[in-house]
């Protein structure tokens, strides 16, 4: 008998916004493979029969490799007939590597089924209880990832209304000077958004000047948000005025 693989989002963090399919799973599931910036009280919606593994990538550890032994564990649990979950942080196919997983599977033979998460991008603008569209300040906004920057184009992001970065607040610095030289104004004001939706959530707002200057205190995991639709002010006014 082949077992399955479902490839779950856990959402931004707090477990109560998994999706009703994401607990279920859980709830029936044989064994949980667990990312690193999963909520500990989220494992509790696990079956108490299920077998849970963490396999979170610490900080430089040889990524690719460990992913590698990720994938085969999937592979084998599933071949051996149990139901698998794979559970990330947000959502399973924004910037967390469920592309590549999906295939992998898929050419093993492996049958998978994803299950769509809340991405911390969308949660933690929500959160901070500011819209990355808001009406008539922003009409798109852009999401990048702070991780391999040495190949980013900073020009294409400098008109964006508002754009969105994860995975780069140990860069942040340089990122806000890359910003700033390609184009984009630095008093632009920015917000850090620590663990959104969680208890410590943290909001810390500044300007892309102070970022690139290095004054800014931020830790992970965050998001990082530029533009307009930060400038309470601004979209106060715009909204007394209809």
């Amino acid at each position: 008998m082949t077992g399955i693989v479902h490839l779950v989002g856990a959402g931004p963090g707090a477990p109560d916004l998994l999706t009703l399919r994401a607990a279920r799973l859980l709830a029936q599931a044989d064994v949980v493979l667990v990312d690193r910036l999963v909520d500990p009280d989220t494992l509790l919606m696990v079956g108490d029969h299920a077998e849970i593994i963490d396999v979170g990538k610490p900080l430089g550890a040889d990524q690719e490799t460990a992913q590698d032994t990720i994938i085969q564990l999937m592979i084998s649990r599933a071949r051996a007939g149990s139901t698998v979950v794979r559970l990330k942080g947000g959502d399973p196919m924004v910037f967390g590597r469920g592309g590549e997983e999906l295939q992998r599977l898929t050419a093993a033979g492996v049958e998978v089924e994803v299950t769509p998460g809340v991405s911390s991008i969308l949660a933690a603008a929500a959160s901070g209880r500011f819209g990355l569209t808001h009406r008539g300040v922003a009409s798109a906004f852009a999401v990048v990832t702070g991780t391999g920057i040495s190949g980013i184009d900073w020009h294409r992001y400098v008109t964006v209304d508002t754009l969105v970065i994860v995975m780069g607040v140990g860069r942040r610095t340089h990122i806000a000077a890359e910003l700033i030289a390609a184009g984009r104004n630095g008093t632009q004001p920015v917000a850090f958004i620590e663990s959104a939706s969680l208890p410590n959530e943290r909001i810390i707002h500044s300007t892309l000047d102070q970022v690139a200057a290095g004054q800014v205190d931020a830790t992970n995991p965050a998001v990082w948000v530029i533009g307009d639709v930060l400038d309470a002010a601004a979209v106060a006014a715009l909204a007394a005025t209809g």
